[in-house]
């Protein structure tokens, strides 16, 4: 019996991989921000524009002793948001996966790597919005190019979430796989 498009659709839900997805994307989106950014490129630290932001946080500026262990201390509370991101995404996809059926295919899953790519995406608005729009504490760089960069930023978030959703959008539901799997 043939299933409508609709109904095969039906089988791939939010609540299935979905939300550990998105949580996953989240985290890891957190941790790309945090290690490339703000450690290698070190074009900027949680407060690095502390100075001028849009609340009174203090100053703390990364020129000095002081500042720059302000913005590490900020960095490594990041950091650590991040790093219970990816677990509670890695405990809520194993715990909705947790069956034999679910092991082999997840990771070749296009709807779970489409789930991550939005949550990396969803990550670079929010934090772009929050941070560097409304709180002004950091910004992707600072001096001339520092309104193209935070645009950029939020330009990528938004592609990331836009592909990340038709992914997911593309991928076989899971009684799809299973019924294209018996004779």
């Amino acid at each position: 019996m043939a299933q409508s498009s609709s109904v095969k659709k039906a089988g791939r839900t939010l609540g299935d991989i979905g939300l550990p997805g998105i949580i996953l994307g989240i985290g890891l989106g957190g941790f790309v921000d945090g290690i490339l950014l703000h450690q290698i490129l070190q074009w900027h630290h949680m407060l690095s524009s502390s100075e001028t932001a849009n609340i009174d946080v203090g100053s703390y500026p990364v020129t000095t002793v002081h500042g720059l262990q302000m913005n590490t201390l900020w960095d490594g509370l990041f950091h650590t948001v991040t790093w219970l991101a990816v677990l509670i995404g890695l405990g809520m996809l194993y715990s909705r996966l947790n069956d034999k059926r679910s092991r082999n295919r997840v990771w070749a899953s296009r709807a779970l790597w489409g789930w991550m790519l939005f949550g990396w995406g969803f990550f670079n608005v929010v934090e772009g919005l929050i941070d560097h729009q409304i709180l002004g504490i950091h910004h992707v760089i600072s001096g001339g190019f520092q309104v193209l960069a935070d645009i950029l930023f939020l330009a990528f978030g938004a592609l990331l979430m836009v592909g990340g959703w038709l992914l997911q959008r593309s991928a076989e539901s899971p009684k799809q796989q299973s019924a294209e799997k018996q004779p």
